[in-house]
Protein backbone atom coordinates (compact mmCIF):
# COMPACT_ATOMS: atom_id res chain seq x y z
CA UNK A 1 0.00 0.00 0.00
CA UNK A 2 1.18 3.39 -0.72
CA UNK A 3 2.69 5.81 1.99
CA UNK A 4 1.01 9.32 1.70
CA UNK A 5 2.21 12.33 3.77
CA UNK A 6 -0.68 14.75 4.93
CA UNK A 7 0.12 17.99 6.15
CA UNK A 8 -1.97 20.12 8.92
CA UNK A 9 -1.66 23.10 11.30
CA UNK A 10 -3.72 24.57 14.37
CA UNK A 11 -3.55 27.95 16.28
CA UNK A 12 -3.84 27.95 19.65
CA UNK A 13 -4.44 31.73 22.15
CA UNK A 14 -2.19 31.03 24.82
CA UNK A 15 0.86 28.83 25.82
CA UNK A 16 -0.90 26.36 28.42
CA UNK A 17 -0.92 22.71 28.18
CA UNK A 18 -5.25 22.33 28.11
CA UNK A 19 -5.41 24.23 24.67
CA UNK A 20 -2.59 22.74 22.93
CA UNK A 21 -3.58 19.39 23.48
CA UNK A 22 -7.38 20.12 23.01
CA UNK A 23 -6.27 21.79 19.44
CA UNK A 24 -3.66 18.46 18.78
CA UNK A 25 -6.33 16.30 19.17
CA UNK A 26 -8.95 18.63 17.02
CA UNK A 27 -6.28 18.36 14.20
CA UNK A 28 -5.18 14.66 14.52
CA UNK A 29 -9.23 13.64 14.71
CA UNK A 30 -10.04 15.93 11.44
CA UNK A 31 -6.87 14.25 9.17
CA UNK A 32 -7.99 11.32 9.90
CA UNK A 33 -11.90 11.95 9.54
CA UNK A 34 -11.34 13.56 6.56
CA UNK A 35 -9.35 11.35 4.66
CA UNK A 36 -11.23 8.22 5.33
CA UNK A 37 -8.62 6.85 8.18
CA UNK A 38 -8.21 4.61 11.04
CA UNK A 39 -5.50 5.29 13.79
CA UNK A 40 -3.71 1.71 12.27
CA UNK A 41 -3.13 3.53 9.07
CA UNK A 42 -0.86 6.08 11.02
CA UNK A 43 3.03 5.21 10.27
CA UNK A 44 4.44 8.51 11.71
CA UNK A 45 3.60 12.01 13.31
CA UNK A 46 6.25 14.71 13.15
CA UNK A 47 4.86 17.65 15.40
CA UNK A 48 6.65 21.33 14.76
CA UNK A 49 5.92 23.88 17.33
CA UNK A 50 6.79 27.81 17.18
CA UNK A 51 8.64 29.14 20.00
CA UNK A 52 6.32 30.48 21.93
CA UNK A 53 4.44 27.11 22.65
CA UNK A 54 6.59 24.81 25.72
CA UNK A 55 3.85 24.03 28.13
CA UNK A 56 3.62 20.21 26.67
CA UNK A 57 4.58 18.51 24.04
CA UNK A 58 1.96 17.93 21.12
CA UNK A 59 2.86 14.47 21.15
CA UNK A 60 1.20 13.67 24.16
CA UNK A 61 -2.38 14.49 22.64
CA UNK A 62 -1.82 11.30 19.97
CA UNK A 63 -1.14 8.84 22.99
CA UNK A 64 -3.82 10.34 25.08
CA UNK A 65 -6.03 9.46 22.03
CA UNK A 66 -4.61 5.97 22.49
CA UNK A 67 -2.02 6.31 19.48
CA UNK A 68 0.47 3.90 21.69
CA UNK A 69 1.97 1.98 18.95
CA UNK A 70 2.76 4.88 16.81
CA UNK A 71 6.19 7.01 16.52
CA UNK A 72 5.76 10.61 17.43
CA UNK A 73 8.51 13.57 16.81
CA UNK A 74 8.15 16.91 18.66
CA UNK A 75 10.39 19.59 16.87
CA UNK A 76 10.89 23.19 17.74
CA UNK A 77 10.52 25.58 14.80
CA UNK A 78 12.86 28.51 13.99
CA UNK A 79 11.88 31.61 15.59
CA UNK A 80 11.76 33.58 12.10
CA UNK A 81 9.99 37.53 12.38
CA UNK A 82 7.01 38.18 10.58
CA UNK A 83 5.86 34.00 11.48
CA UNK A 84 2.39 32.96 12.56
CA UNK A 85 2.57 33.10 16.48
CA UNK A 86 1.44 30.01 18.70
CA UNK A 87 0.93 27.58 15.90
CA UNK A 88 1.38 23.39 15.75
CA UNK A 89 2.01 21.95 12.75
CA UNK A 90 2.09 17.94 11.95
CA UNK A 91 3.62 15.85 8.91
CA UNK A 92 1.73 12.16 9.22
CA UNK A 93 2.76 9.88 6.99
CA UNK A 94 0.07 7.34 6.49
CA UNK A 95 -1.17 4.23 4.71
CA UNK A 96 -3.74 4.60 1.98
CA UNK A 97 -4.61 3.23 -1.14
CA UNK A 98 -5.40 7.58 -1.84
CA UNK A 99 -3.71 9.07 -4.67
CA UNK A 100 -1.24 11.96 -4.02
CA UNK A 101 -4.31 14.07 -5.72
CA UNK A 102 -7.12 12.69 -2.99
CA UNK A 103 -5.11 13.52 0.01
CA UNK A 104 -6.71 16.45 2.02
CA UNK A 105 -4.68 18.30 4.08
CA UNK A 106 -6.22 20.49 7.10
CA UNK A 107 -5.49 23.91 8.02
CA UNK A 108 -7.80 25.04 11.22
CA UNK A 109 -8.46 28.04 13.46
CA UNK A 110 -5.63 30.98 12.40
CA UNK A 111 -3.59 28.51 10.94
CA UNK A 112 -6.12 28.70 7.55
CA UNK A 113 -3.98 32.13 6.63
CA UNK A 114 -0.98 29.29 5.80
CA UNK A 115 -2.92 27.97 2.98
CA UNK A 116 -6.13 29.40 2.80
CA UNK A 117 -6.35 27.26 -0.75
CA UNK A 118 -6.12 24.39 1.44
CA UNK A 119 -8.41 25.79 4.66
CA UNK A 120 -11.95 24.73 6.13
CA UNK A 121 -14.91 26.15 4.46
CA UNK A 122 -16.30 28.70 6.82
CA UNK A 123 -19.37 27.26 9.30
CA UNK A 124 -21.38 29.78 11.48
CA UNK A 125 -22.71 28.37 14.99
CA UNK A 126 -25.55 30.27 16.15
CA UNK A 127 -26.22 29.91 20.18
CA UNK A 128 -29.52 31.51 21.34
CA UNK A 129 -31.12 31.22 24.39
CA UNK A 130 -32.27 33.31 27.74
CA UNK A 131 -30.25 34.89 30.09
CA UNK A 132 -27.94 32.62 32.35
CA UNK A 133 -28.78 29.57 30.31
CA UNK A 134 -24.83 29.02 29.94
CA UNK A 135 -24.61 30.92 26.17
CA UNK A 136 -21.28 33.23 26.20
CA UNK A 137 -19.56 30.13 28.67
CA UNK A 138 -20.69 27.54 26.21
CA UNK A 139 -19.86 29.50 22.86
CA UNK A 140 -15.95 30.84 23.87
CA UNK A 141 -15.34 26.86 24.65
CA UNK A 142 -16.82 26.16 21.73
CA UNK A 143 -14.51 28.57 19.76
CA UNK A 144 -11.35 27.47 21.24
CA UNK A 145 -11.58 23.71 20.80
CA UNK A 146 -12.95 24.43 16.96
CA UNK A 147 -10.37 26.97 15.64
CA UNK A 148 -12.67 29.81 14.94
CA UNK A 149 -13.52 33.31 15.95
CA UNK A 150 -16.27 33.83 19.18
CA UNK A 151 -18.07 36.69 18.59
CA UNK A 152 -19.65 38.30 21.67
CA UNK A 153 -23.14 39.97 20.50
CA UNK A 154 -24.55 40.99 23.74
CA UNK A 155 -21.32 42.96 24.47
CA UNK A 156 -22.28 45.07 21.77
CA UNK A 157 -25.59 45.82 23.57
CA UNK A 158 -23.94 46.50 26.14
CA UNK A 159 -21.84 49.02 25.07
CA UNK A 160 -24.41 50.86 23.55
CA UNK A 161 -26.22 51.11 26.99
CA UNK A 162 -22.85 52.15 28.96
CA UNK A 163 -22.60 55.47 26.14
CA UNK A 164 -26.24 56.15 27.03
CA UNK A 165 -25.26 55.64 30.46
CA UNK A 166 -22.51 57.56 30.54
CA UNK A 167 -24.53 60.63 28.67
CA UNK A 168 -27.29 60.45 30.89
CA UNK A 169 -29.67 59.15 28.89
CA UNK A 170 -32.60 56.61 29.55
CA UNK A 171 -31.72 53.30 27.85
CA UNK A 172 -35.56 52.93 27.43
CA UNK A 173 -35.84 56.13 25.38
CA UNK A 174 -36.16 55.03 21.71
CA UNK A 175 -36.06 58.28 20.29
CA UNK A 176 -32.59 59.38 21.84
CA UNK A 177 -31.38 55.40 21.69
CA UNK A 178 -32.24 55.66 17.94
CA UNK A 179 -29.65 59.33 17.51
CA UNK A 180 -27.74 57.69 19.76
CA UNK A 181 -26.15 54.69 17.46
CA UNK A 182 -26.09 56.92 14.60
CA UNK A 183 -23.12 58.72 15.45
CA UNK A 184 -21.40 55.54 17.97
CA UNK A 185 -17.91 54.17 17.30
CA UNK A 186 -17.94 51.10 18.00
CA UNK A 187 -15.26 48.52 16.75
CA UNK A 188 -14.21 44.86 17.60
CA UNK A 189 -10.85 43.70 17.23
CA UNK A 190 -9.40 40.34 18.08
CA UNK A 191 -5.92 40.01 19.62
CA UNK A 192 -4.39 36.45 20.44
CA UNK A 193 -8.37 35.00 19.22
CA UNK A 194 -9.67 37.02 22.11
CA UNK A 195 -12.17 39.89 21.62
CA UNK A 196 -11.93 43.56 22.42
CA UNK A 197 -14.23 46.14 21.95
CA UNK A 198 -13.94 49.59 21.92
CA UNK A 199 -16.35 52.44 22.41
CA UNK A 200 -15.13 55.64 20.74
CA UNK A 201 -12.00 54.43 20.80
CA UNK A 202 -11.77 53.36 24.25
CA UNK A 203 -11.32 49.62 25.09
CA UNK A 204 -13.96 49.07 27.62
CA UNK A 205 -14.45 45.19 27.57
CA UNK A 206 -13.94 45.34 31.53
CA UNK A 207 -16.31 47.88 31.71
CA UNK A 208 -19.68 46.36 30.40
CA UNK A 209 -20.42 43.36 33.21
CA UNK A 210 -22.48 45.21 35.97
CA UNK A 211 -25.97 44.91 36.53
CA UNK A 212 -26.32 48.18 35.93
CA UNK A 213 -25.18 47.76 32.03
CA UNK A 214 -27.14 44.32 31.51
CA UNK A 215 -30.40 45.63 32.45
CA UNK A 216 -29.71 48.67 29.91
CA UNK A 217 -28.54 46.12 27.37
CA UNK A 218 -31.67 44.47 27.73
CA UNK A 219 -33.38 47.97 27.19
CA UNK A 220 -31.54 49.21 24.33
CA UNK A 221 -31.93 45.63 22.64
CA UNK A 222 -35.61 46.51 21.89
CA UNK A 223 -35.30 49.36 19.51
CA UNK A 224 -34.91 49.01 15.87
CA UNK A 225 -32.44 51.03 14.77
CA UNK A 226 -29.71 49.76 17.56
CA UNK A 227 -30.51 46.31 16.78
CA UNK A 228 -29.99 47.33 12.72
CA UNK A 229 -26.76 48.79 13.51
CA UNK A 230 -25.47 45.81 15.60
CA UNK A 231 -26.66 43.19 13.49
CA UNK A 232 -25.28 44.93 10.92
CA UNK A 233 -21.69 44.45 12.34
CA UNK A 234 -22.28 41.43 12.91
CA UNK A 235 -23.13 39.68 9.90
CA UNK A 236 -20.20 41.51 8.42
CA UNK A 237 -17.98 39.68 10.22
CA UNK A 238 -19.49 36.26 9.70
CA UNK A 239 -19.47 36.90 6.01
CA UNK A 240 -15.38 36.98 6.16
CA UNK A 241 -14.84 34.46 9.19
CA UNK A 242 -15.65 30.87 10.48
CA UNK A 243 -18.05 32.24 13.61
CA UNK A 244 -19.78 31.13 16.98
CA UNK A 245 -21.98 34.19 17.93
CA UNK A 246 -24.23 33.60 21.04
CA UNK A 247 -27.11 35.79 21.42
CA UNK A 248 -31.41 35.83 21.69
CA UNK A 249 -32.11 36.08 17.80
CA UNK A 250 -28.73 34.78 16.36
CA UNK A 251 -30.52 31.49 14.46
CA UNK A 252 -33.96 33.27 14.16
CA UNK A 253 -32.71 36.82 12.65
CA UNK A 254 -29.12 37.67 12.79
CA UNK A 255 -27.87 34.07 10.62
CA UNK A 256 -31.22 32.06 9.44
CA UNK A 257 -28.84 30.46 6.99
CA UNK A 258 -26.38 29.27 10.12
CA UNK A 259 -24.53 26.02 9.94
CA UNK A 260 -25.83 24.63 13.21
CA UNK A 261 -28.72 26.21 15.58
CA UNK A 262 -28.49 25.54 19.03
CA UNK A 263 -31.09 26.73 22.28
CA UNK A 264 -29.83 26.56 25.17
CA UNK A 265 -32.61 26.78 28.27
CA UNK A 266 -32.51 26.16 31.82
CA UNK A 267 -34.73 27.02 34.95
CA UNK A 268 -34.78 30.14 35.87
CA UNK A 269 -33.84 29.00 39.43
CA UNK A 270 -30.57 27.27 37.87
CA UNK A 271 -30.08 30.69 35.54
CA UNK A 272 -30.34 33.02 38.38
CA UNK A 273 -28.25 30.98 40.30
CA UNK A 274 -25.28 30.97 37.61
CA UNK A 275 -25.34 34.52 37.26
CA UNK A 276 -25.27 35.24 40.92
CA UNK A 277 -22.01 32.95 40.97
CA UNK A 278 -20.64 34.89 38.03
CA UNK A 279 -20.95 38.26 39.60
CA UNK A 280 -19.65 37.15 42.98
CA UNK A 281 -16.94 36.00 41.23
CA UNK A 282 -15.79 38.91 39.13
CA UNK A 283 -16.08 40.68 41.96
CA UNK A 284 -19.51 42.85 42.23
CA UNK A 285 -21.01 43.52 45.36
CA UNK A 286 -24.04 44.84 46.86
CA UNK A 287 -26.41 41.73 45.17
CA UNK A 288 -28.48 39.41 46.32
CA UNK A 289 -30.10 36.19 44.86
CA UNK A 290 -33.21 37.19 44.94
CA UNK A 291 -32.16 40.60 42.92
CA UNK A 292 -30.59 38.53 40.25
CA UNK A 293 -33.12 36.00 39.63
CA UNK A 294 -35.71 39.35 39.58
CA UNK A 295 -33.06 40.87 36.86
CA UNK A 296 -33.18 37.62 35.08
CA UNK A 297 -37.65 37.36 35.09
CA UNK A 298 -37.62 40.91 33.98
CA UNK A 299 -34.66 40.45 31.23
CA UNK A 300 -36.94 37.17 29.69
CA UNK A 301 -39.85 39.38 29.67
CA UNK A 302 -38.09 42.15 28.11
CA UNK A 303 -36.57 40.06 25.83
CA UNK A 304 -39.11 37.59 24.22
CA UNK A 305 -42.03 40.26 24.48
CA UNK A 306 -40.10 42.73 22.16
CA UNK A 307 -42.07 43.20 18.76
CA UNK A 308 -38.63 43.14 16.76
CA UNK A 309 -36.67 40.18 15.97
CA UNK A 310 -37.61 38.61 19.82
CA UNK A 311 -35.81 35.60 21.75
CA UNK A 312 -36.98 32.71 20.21
CA UNK A 313 -35.69 28.98 19.41
CA UNK A 314 -35.58 28.95 15.05
CA UNK A 315 -37.58 26.25 14.03
CA UNK A 316 -34.20 24.21 13.23
CA UNK A 317 -32.40 24.91 16.34
CA UNK A 318 -31.61 21.84 18.23
CA UNK A 319 -32.64 22.81 21.75
CA UNK A 320 -30.55 21.80 24.81
CA UNK A 321 -31.87 22.05 28.83
CA UNK A 322 -29.18 22.49 30.77
CA UNK A 323 -30.56 22.34 34.04
CA UNK A 324 -28.24 20.48 36.35
CA UNK A 325 -25.66 19.51 33.30
CA UNK A 326 -22.02 20.85 33.52
CA UNK A 327 -20.31 22.65 31.43
CA UNK A 328 -18.51 20.06 29.54
CA UNK A 329 -21.74 17.97 29.07
CA UNK A 330 -23.49 20.84 27.16
CA UNK A 331 -20.00 21.70 25.44
CA UNK A 332 -19.39 17.75 24.43
CA UNK A 333 -23.67 17.64 23.27
CA UNK A 334 -23.34 21.01 21.08
CA UNK A 335 -19.60 19.71 19.43
CA UNK A 336 -21.48 16.42 18.59
CA UNK A 337 -24.34 17.99 16.35
CA UNK A 338 -21.99 20.38 14.92
CA UNK A 339 -19.81 17.27 13.78
CA UNK A 340 -23.23 15.94 12.72
CA UNK A 341 -24.33 18.87 10.47
CA UNK A 342 -21.43 19.28 9.25
CA UNK A 343 -20.83 15.74 8.18
CA UNK A 344 -24.48 15.62 6.98
CA UNK A 345 -23.27 18.49 4.17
Amino acid sequence: MPVRAIRGAITVNENNAEQILDATKTLLSEIVERNGLDSEDVISVIFSVTKDLDAVYPAVAARQMGWTDTPLFCLNEMNVPGSLPRCIRVLMHVDTEKSKKEIVHVYLGGASVLRPDLAERKITIAIDGPAGSGKSTVAKIISKKLGIIYLDTGAMYRTVALKAIREGIDTTDAGKLAELVSNIDIKIRYENQKQLIFLDGEEISSLIRTPEVSIGASNVAVVPEVRLKMVELQREIARDNSVVMDGRDIGTYVLPDATVKIYLSASVEERALRRYREQCASGVSGITLEQVKRDIEYRDKNDSGRAFAPLAKAEDAVEIDTTGLTIDEVVNRVLEIVKEKTEDD
